[in-house]
């Protein structure tokens, strides 16, 4: 061995370490990605490569030793009974060939009796969790973390629909269980919409869509996102009768009342097995949800212990991981689209080319930052990637291709549209246009207006509502109730019959439910679950038009971003002028039973302090159920401090403002709706 040969083996292997932690870093903890996964294992397959010409180079903290990424400090540790390890990948037949022969050999030496069956299961590009049911109730969930230790995301977990809070019986004493909480493609289509629309940035792929919303600190934030789960393995069990398969087990986990994919088969044969991989990855685009791989398991599941693990993954497992789909193709133009609330968004119009089965001819560039960070130029030659296989994005650039045509981006500092002054304010990725009534804007507008979770105006399409502002005769919403028959049918393409119904729809819109009204509006934050919660909250229009961000935010599932913009929205004079222009035209949406105050807690507001008897997050769900509030600093407006043991300052400074202070046992008979005196 030369000795330049190895010293340029270490720096390589050292550059590629701090690389993979980075971006490790970046993937696991922040959920927000810079590269793809295939550039990450590009970059870890590398390694590994080097690791095994020079054994002497690999270390124990090598990230090819480790199981996925840090634990972030904003969450309670929780170490892992049985380690969440990852899975080793293959990507062809001579890798599924190498698998099934190891695994089939360790069968001979361990357990000649198990057949080398195996399940196959569908990849889904999510969060990895694991669930603790105690004698059948949820006692607490965490994320993988770095497979060792993970996360406590109880209170989070409790808000997703998917995960039962009690299994239905008869279940095992004890059941820890894994699964992976995700977001189906369309709905992580809609939720990047909406944040590009509101100016937020946008998330890279699903799988960091469904991190981002379980990690979050508020969950009544997780409860607002589309996420779902399927379960796919039992941990441990305690009890009888448990299954001794992996597809029996997925059917108890079934009957447990936990979901689990119907997506699977049980098969034997090389040839099989590749024949379902084939079919899966033919229909991947597909299915409703990110996959990118299915997991091959050997179905007998006491076989597992025999064959063990290393210290990254099972033996008796693997991931088949499909091909990211790219293509390379050019940047003809950048043009900016204005949303609803003015937001200016760079769009690439590219040469088509087809990825992933669709011919694609643009990719949204979210925002001037992010075409620096790229350095994307017109005439640039790119490579496009689907994320999550829905969405094209722009990977990166070839810079290497340029001819010195290339024409770097400039964003305008004035709306393309109207001409208005483009402002970006501090904090924000977005710059937007500040004249409320551009065409764009109002276009935008009119288009959310009629859209089926709002006024549900059925045949108010794009089209017709550009027909509609090119002739002048709508230029706000208000504007759709004073239409004529005479009016629409003078439109290009507008005959008598298409006019009737029009305005038969519009009538139908002017008692709609308050909640769709107020999402109609298209107030920033206020998406249709937030809509739901004012509606019931307060009722009528005017009593959330008077509602001041105090009353706001003793709502549990308003913060202060939702309350601010509420008020904010409905103190502007044009939003009083629409409002009553609507009253005038005969729009009164339909008033919604405010809800009665509900649970012993109704409008409490905790903190917490010290080290309690279960982690915060159980004791915070405990509260929010009850319809209380839990915050992180101490004021006049709280109504109770809970103290642990060794408290902190928290504790001083409810003495110093004269707050009651109360211990866990105290909390438990106020959940329990005992009011009376100590």
């Amino acid at each position: 061995m030369k000795e330049g040969s190895l010293e340029e083996a270490r720096e390589r292997a050292e550059e590629l370490r701090r690389l993979i932690r980075y971006h490790s870093d970046r993937y696991y903890l922040l959920d927000d990605p810079e590269i793809s996964d295939a550039e990450f294992d590009r970059l870890v397959a590398e390694l590994k490569q080097l690791e095994e010409a020079y054994p002497e180079l690999r270390t124990p903290d090598s990230p090819t030793q480790r199981v996925g990424g840090a634990v972030s400090p904003a969450f309670a540790p929780v170490p892992h009974e049985r380690p969440l390890l990852s899975l080793d990948n293959i990507h062809d037949e001579k890798g599924l060939l190498q698998f099934m022969g190891r695994v089939k050999r360790l069968l001979q030496e361990e357990a000649p009796h198990v057949a080398p069956e195996f399940v196959l299961e569908p990849k889904i590009d999510g969060l990895s969790i694991a669930m603790d049911y105690r004698r059948g109730e949820l006692y607490r969930g965490a994320t993988r973390g770095d497979g060792y230790v993970g996360e406590d995301v109880t209170a989070n977990l409790r808000t997703l629909r998917d995960i039962p809070h009690r299994l239905k019986a008869p279940f095992p004493e004890r059941l820890l269980v894994r699964g992976e909480v995700y977001m189906q493609n369309e709905d992580f289509v809609a939720l990047n919409q909406r944040r590009e629309e509101e100016g937020l940035p946008v998330f890279a792929n699903p799988r960091n869509a469904a991190a981002g919303s379980v990690r979050q600190n508020d969950p009544q934030v997780t409860a607002h996102r589309p996420l779902k789960l399927f379960c796919y393995e039992i941990l441990l069990g305690e009890g009888e009768n448990l299954p001794l398969t992996q597809w029996e087990a997925l059917k108890a986990l079934e009957a447990w009342g936990l979901p689990v994919n119907p997506e699977r088969y049980l098969e034997q044969d090389p040839s099989a097995i590749m024949g379902r991989l084939s079919d899966w990855q033919e229909r991947r685009h597909h299915l409703p949800y990110p996959m990118d791989g299915a997991v091959l398991k050997l179905n007998d599941l006491r076989a597992h212990d025999l064959l063990g693990t290393t210290q990254h993954s099972p033996r008796w497992s693997i991931a088949f991981k499909f091909p990211a789909e790219q293509a390379i193709t050019q940047v003809e133009d950048i043009q900016i689209s204005v949303g609803r609330t003015g937001v200016l968004t760079p769009l690439a119009i590219l040469t088509p080319v087809v990825l992933a089965g669709t011919t694609v001819s643009r990719a949204s560039l979210h925002n001037e930052d992010y075409v620096a960070e790229k350095g994307i130029r017109v005439g640039d030659w790119v490579v496009l990637e689907k994320a999550g296989d829905i969405i094209p994005q722009v990977v990166r650039t070839l810079p290497e291709r340029r001819q010195g045509t290339e024409t770097p981006f400039q964003m305008p500092d004035h709306c393309p549209v109207c001409g208005a002054i483009a402002v970006r304010e501090e904090g924000e990725a977005a710059r937007r246009c500040i004249n409320t009534a551009c065409p764009a804007q109002v276009r935008q507008r009119l288009i959310h207006w009629a859209s089926r979770g709002a006024m549900d105006i059925d045949g108010l399409g794009p089209s017709l509502v550009d027909r509609l502002v090119e002739a002048k005769l709508v230029a706000d919403v208000s504007d759709l109730y004073r239409l004529t028959a005479a009016q629409l049918e003078a439109l290009p393409r507008m005959g008598e019959r298409s006019a009737a119904s029009l305005l038969r729809q519009i009538e139908a819109s002017r008692t709609r439910p308050l909640h769709r009204f107020l999402y109609a509006l298209g107030i920033r934050h206020v998406g249709a679950r937030m809509a739901q919660i004012l509606a019931q909250h307060f009722g009528h229009l005017e009593a959330l038009e008077k509602a001041t961000r105090e009353e706001l935010l003793a709502i549990p599932a308003v913060g202060p971003m939702v309350a601010q913009s509420i008020v904010t929205y409905f103190s502007q004079p044009e939003t009083k002028e629409l409002l009553e222009r609507l009253k005038e035209r005969g729009v009164h949406p339909a008033a919604e039973e405010a809800s009665a105050p509900s649970g012993p807690l109704q409008g409490k507001t905790f903190v917490l302090t010290g080290t309690l008897s279960r982690p915060r997050s159980q004791f915070q769900s405990l509260i929010e159920r009850a319809g209380g509030k839990v915050t992180g600093s101490v004021s006049r407006a709280t109504d109770y401090v809970v103290v642990g043991e060794s408290p902190g300052q928290k504790a001083t400074r409810a003495r110093e403002l004269g707050v009651p202070t109360i211990g866990e046992e105290e909390l438990e008979r106020l959940l329990r709706g005992d009011n009376r005196e100590r």
